[in-house]
């Protein structure tokens, strides 16, 4: 199983302990001033945050690993992420502010996922991107480690485009990493990968959604296991016929302003269970 999203103790041995103790260095820690807060985030965001971090739990798509983070709606150089802990357990009060590097604002002794540079790259690649799920929802990985492009298979899933790229880590991190995005240098690497896409898969590893909302991303994610099990289905049965370019743009522009449909039903569902 993925560490990547494991509060590690400073206890484990191996090189692993020293790569969790720098995570969990502050700034002040290191002697580094630590960057400036772009103040109280609005409530109705960090509740978003919050009921999609239990949402995409409910959906199948995280389990104890996996996150989604958001832009700062006072500063686009801030984002909002929580500490490293299994997303449908996530309240307010793990909530963190970091700035694009993922240095956090107030660490208060909280740790913070190794795989936050994920999102701050990509969020200084993407002007457009407001919000990042990465994930390891299982019906995605066989996408990811073979040579099948995952592609749409429905209107809904138009977002994938003409089809999902897989980010290889050999190519940036060398032949022995650990598969995680653990520094700046391999999250520019996968932001570059990524390019304009919407989703992401990562050989041996899992998949990133980037959408322009909360509730746009978690519909990415979300549809983005569906299709996969749709499209694995469908090739038991023959060769699938895909949505073509044109089909999936115009699909994907009509579900845009859809999205709050299946959010209601999801978040009714996900924060009724506590």
């Amino acid at each position: 199983m993925c560490l990547c999203c494991v509060p590690v103790s400073l206890g484990r041995r191996g090189f692993l302990a020293s790569a969790v103790a720098a995570t969990s260095l502050s700034a002040v820690a290191l002697g580094q001033t630590p960057p400036a807060s772009a103040g109280p985030a609005k409530a109705e965001l960090l509740n978003d945050l919050v009921a999609a971090n239990r949402i995409l739990y409910d959906q199948g798509v995280v389990d104890g690993f996996g996150h989604i983070s958001v832009r700062h709606d006072k500063d686009p150089n801030r984002y909002l992420l929580s500490r490293s802990m299994a997303p449908a357990l996530v309240t307010h009060a793990d909530i963190m502010e970091y700035d694009l590097d993922s240095v956090p604002v107030d660490a208060q002794d909280r740790t913070s996922y190794l795989e936050r540079f994920i999102h701050g790259e990509l969020y200084k690649a993407r002007p457009d991107v407001i919000a990042i799920v990465h994930s390891h929802s299982p019906a995605v990985l066989p996408f990811a480690d073979t040579n099948v492009t995952l592609k749409p298979m429905n209107h809904i899933a138009g977002f994938l485009g003409t089809g999902a790229p897989v980010f290889e880590i050999r190519k940036a991190g060398g032949p022995a990493t650990d598969m995680l995005i653990r520094n700046q240098t391999l999250g520019q690497a996968l932001a570059a990968s990524m390019g304009k896409h919407s989703i992401l898969l990562m050989r041996g590893h899992g998949s990133v959604a980037a959408a322009q909302s909360i509730r746009h991303v978690v519909f990415r994610a979300v549809y983005t296991e569906v299709n996969a099990r749709v499209q694995i289905e469908a090739m038991k049965l023959g060769t699938p016929t895909f949505l073509n370019a044109e089909e999936a743009a115009a699909a994907a522009k009509t579900n845009d302003g859809l999205v709050d449909r299946p959010w209601a039903l999801w978040k009714q569902r996900a924060m009724a269970k506590g």
